[in-house]
């Protein structure tokens, strides 16, 4: 991760500089000392370029004297409407410019208020992730270099305070990137479960359900979709306990079938590799854990994630097979490459049993056609509490996870009506991602309950100013600020 440090707004001596500048208003004092220095290099070479500041805009000066390499302006947007988003872009733009080009940067922000400094050191980081540990061979002009960087502004002490909490975020949000790149070969379920036990150096409390445990707490669509993999399935608990011991927790539940075959409905072979992915819902409750437990959030938490391989083998569950789940419902599966369903059913039931949560949040990239509804700007959320939905649509128009409100009515129940069961696990092709949220439904008893299909945004299929091309984390951040603002305290 790009190491990050706070110092006093004063001009360095040299080295790579770059400069956050307001579209309008006065000069920051550090563009003007750097402009004196240079001997008015950065004036010619806005003046010539006609470069005007907009927001992540950039403009590279090299060799413009005063002892520096190169100086790189970038625009943070208009003075009124600078905010975190907006300085998160600008600085992620700049790393993303220098990120090749030097080990060790300066990044200027004594242009942007001191409240909002933090920002740009978790944008700048986050655009600064690289999953590159099975490269062994990179060009010299195609390497990542940048690897620390000092953020300059009059208001360090308070920016390294507030990076000390926001920070915790950041890492989150890097882990689940981390888990959600590896190949499916490498973090299969054990190795999931392992390196989620990690989280117990923050604080967290884990707990492993083998798959003896989970028969015998009757976990029979879950252990349905896993019995055509020879890797053994785990379903794992996480608890944060950073509020009084009488307070319910929250909890989030997450999707997290390493490789997605599609069983005996099998995928089409073209793009089936980007089904490592397929647990990008229960990379993200991990990330969120480990958030919360990093910057020690005043809240219970209980994160729980189902962990399994959707294979092919001569015992693999059948079109047709009928399962019993933990709540002692009955599911025909009508289609195997459903099945992210079928594991959520199990964790939803059992969490809400075990831990009378005040509020459940799952994660799941569950459905195509929720891509089909919402392309990759959005993910999909489906919720039985009307408050509940508009704290997550909050959080996501803040952080820039952002979602948008499916229905869920009764209509759709009617869909899921199996003849040799209690419902099945697909409804037809029609609104496909309203009806597997309406199959989730039967599983959370009444509890407040949000969905997120988050198919479409867990991978980024291009770059973004903090997000580079691959695994975005998603569903990190969005939640952390949800809890952060309504349930800490």
């Amino acid at each position: 991760m790009l190491q990050i440090k706070f110092s006093a707004a004063d001009l360095p001596a040299g080295g790579t500089l770059a400069l956050l500048v307001p579209e309008d208003g006065p000069r920051p004092p550090l563009f003007a000392a750097a402009d004196a220095v240079t001997g008015g290099a950065l004036s010619r070479a806005v003046a010539a370029a006609g470069f005007g500041f907009g927001n992540g805009r950039t403009c590279m000066i090299l060799a413009p004297g005063g002892g520096f390499d190169r100086i790189l302006l970038v625009g943070l947007g208009k003075a009124a409407e600078i905010g975190v988003r907006t300085v998160e872009a600008a600085a992620g733009a700049a790393v993303t410019a220098l990120g090749k080009l030097a080990e060790t940067a300066t990044l200027a922000a004594d242009g942007v208020p001191a409240a909002l400094v933090a920002h740009a050191a978790h944008g700048g980081v986050l655009a600064a992730y690289r999953f590159d540990r099975y490269l062994t061979r990179i060009p010299e002009e195609a390497r990542w270099r940048l690897d620390s960087l000092d953020v300059l502004t009059p208001a360090a002490a308070h920016a390294a305070a507030a990076w000390s909490g926001l920070s915790a975020v950041t890492r989150g949000i890097c882990l689940t990137r981390d888990l959600v790149s590896e190949p499916a070969n490498v973090l299969r379920p054990p190795e999931f479960a392992h390196r989620i036990d990690a989280l117990r150096e923050l604080g967290v409390e884990i707990e492993v359900l083998d798959g003896a445990a989970m028969a015998e707490l009757g976990f029979g669509a879950l252990l349905g979709v896993a019995q055509g993999s020879d890797a053994p399935p785990r379903t794992v608990l996480m608890r944060w306990n950073g509020a009084g011991a009488d307070e319910a927790p929250l909890a989030f539940i997450g999707k997290g079938v390493t490789f997605d075959s599609g069983g005996i409905s099998i995928k089409p072979a073209g793009g089936m590799e980007e089904m490592k992915t397929d647990m990008a819902g229960a990379a993200a409750v991990v990330g969120l854990m480990a958030s919360l437990a990093g910057r020690k959030a005043r809240v219970n938490v209980v994160g729980a994630v189902g962990l399994v391989e959707n294979m092919l083998a001569g015992n693999a569950q059948r079109p047709g097979d009928v399962v019993r789940t933990c709540s002692g419902q009955t599911i025909e599966v009508i289609n195997t490459d459903a099945e992210g369903r079928l594991v959520l059913a199990d964790v939803l039931w059992y969490v809400q049993d075990r831990f009378k949560p005040r509020l459940m949040v799952d994660l799941a990239t569950l459905t195509g056609a929720i891509v089909v509804s919402l392309g990759h700007e959005r993910a999909g959320l489906f919720c039985n509490d009307d408050t509940l939905a508009q704290r997550l649509f909050a959080a996501g128009e803040e952080t820039g996870d952002r979602l948008w409100r499916m229905p869920i009515t009764e209509a759709y129940r009617d869909e899921l009506r199996s003849d040799v069961a209690d419902l099945k696990n697909v409804g037809g092709r029609p609104a496909g991602a309203i009806t597997a949220a309406k199959f989730l439904e039967h599983f959370v008893n009444q509890v407040p309950w949000a969905h997120l299909d988050i198919a479409g945004t867990a991978w980024a299929r291009k770059a973004a100013p903090c997000t580079p091309k691959g695994a975005s984390g998603f569903g990190v951040r969005l939640l952390d600020q949800f809890v952060r603002e309504h349930y800490e305290g």
